[in-house]
């Protein structure tokens, strides 16, 4: 049997020191946990009787309230304004596959796509969003068996 000279580490702290009696290490002090919920709701805000006070006092205000709306009339709404067509700038690529979709015999995909460089996913999606824009949009297949797209307008 041999004893250690030196004292060895133990899990929960430091080597108690050789002759000495061993004391419990204290936990720290944490408090409960508390499940994890929502916030209470806020309080209402106050009513009007509650706020103004007396009964008295609470007709006088409704007398008031009905008195100023008798005497001021209410003015007229302005007209709200007409949404007018939009109009694209000279030079962009908008007003470019407009001019090319007016032609008599419409354009084909190829030529959308090198006029505008765009992919061919995006001349569609912009095709569909002019039938939206109350611009019809034909598609139809020419004489060489591509497809093409033209505009009456």
């Amino acid at each position: 049997m041999t004893t250690p000279t030196q004292p060895e580490q133990t899990k929960n702290g430091p080597a108690p020191a050789i002759g000495k009696s061993a004391t419990p290490v204290k936990k720290a002090r944490v408090a409960k946990r508390r499940a994890q919920v929502a916030p209470p709701k806020a309080k209402p805000a106050p009513t009007a009787a509650k706020r103004s006070g007396s009964p008295a006092k609470i007709a006088g205000m409704a007398k008031q309230r009905a008195a100023g709306a008798t005497a001021k009339p209410k003015r007229a709404r302005k007209a709200t304004r007409t949404k007018q067509a939009a109009t694209t700038r000279r030079g962009s690529k908008t007003a470019k596959v407009l001019d090319l979709l007016k032609r008599p015999g419409g354009v084909t995909l190829k030529k959308l796509i090198s006029a505008t460089a765009w992919q061919p996913h995006s001349v569609r999606g912009f095709l569909s969003t002019l039938g939206k824009k109350k611009i019809p949009v034909e598609s139809f297949i020419n004489a060489d068996g591509e497809r093409a797209y033209r505009s009456s307008k």
